[in-house]
């Protein structure tokens, strides 16, 4: 398996499509979270963005304390989407491209290869997440030092928590896109359904049943898009008002932790057991 594993590190660092989809993440991630806000907080009152807020409170949300919110605020949708299309591009490449039948000719069992792939997936996430992380305290600095505003930081403990909590929430949407894709054994259908089901289909469920239907919450409030949004409200402790789309207090932090590990861990066996016993062809 460490073989695979590092092979599928080198495949990983050498696509270019991995860093395109990284710098997609990235770029949302600044934009959203430092440079429209930013100018919002510059044009003060000529823009309706910022109409009622005071702008301390728009330049106090760019400081370095908030840099977590600004990190992994588009965790559960924007870049939740991006994680889906790399598990699916990744895993689905192999059938697409007719590699991994070369791949199993080797000593490797069907088994060990999906492990090394999906233990790539989760480094290259965790890339993700520091590369995303360092990018917005930078900007976070500079905006502090521009506006000779403090520099005060979230605890160490703080920063894990968060960090961790924000890969959590891409990795299950990245083993999302590879069990999806090994179902399919393509990347075209998985990344389409994944998508369109992350950025319409459980924001539609969720709000007609917040509507029409309350009796049914406790089913949207195990949706995985729900729960993501809660375990980032929860490490992040933003307000409702500040939150990102996708972010909310649906259910408590411990029980989104505990539902976005299910949801990982019921992904990578489906894989699994549909790898080992089905046709790759």
């Amino acid at each position: 398996m460490l073989g695979s594993y590092r092979a599928e590190l080198l495949k990983l660092r050498k696509r270019s499509a991995v860093w395109v989809l990284f710098g997609a993440g990235l770029v949302l991630s600044l934009i959203f979270g430092y440079l429209l806000p930013y100018l919002g907080y510059v044009t003060g009152d000529e823009n309706p963005q910022t109409d009622g807020i005071p702008r301390s409170e728009v330049l106090r949300g760019l400081l370095p304390e908030r840099v977590m919110d600004n990190t992994i605020g588009g965790f559960p949708v924007f870049a939740g989407a991006l994680a889906l299309v790399l598990g699916a591009i990744v895993i689905g490449g192999e059938y697409t491209w007719g590699t991994l039948k070369t791949i199993l000719t080797q000593r490797p069992g069907r088994g060990a290869v999906l492990a090394g792939q999906l233990l790539g997936l989760l480094t290259m996430v965790a890339v993700w997440v520091l590369g995303i992380f360092v990018a917005s305290a930078l900007c976070s600095i500079g905006i502090a030092a521009t506006e000779s505003a403090p520099m005060n930081w979230p605890g160490p403990l703080d920063l894990l928590e968060g960090l961790a909590g924000g890969w959590l929430v891409l990795t299950m949407w990245c083993l999302a896109g590879a069990v999806l894709a090994v179902a399919f054994r393509n990347v075209a259908l998985p990344i389409g359904l994944g998508v369109v089901w992350i950025l319409g289909i459980e924001t539609l469920l969720a709000g007609v049943v917040s509507s029409l239907l309350p009796d049914l919450e406790f089913l949207s409030d195990a949706l995985p898009g729900a729960n993501a949004g809660a375990l980032v409200f929860s490490v992040t402790g933003m307000l409702a008002t500040d939150a990102p789309p996708g972010v909310r207090d649906a259910v408590g932090g411990e029980r989104a932790l505990l539902t976005l590990l299910g949801y990982a861990l019921a992904f990578v066996a489906l894989a699994l057991y549909t790898t080992r016993r089905r046709d790759i062809t």
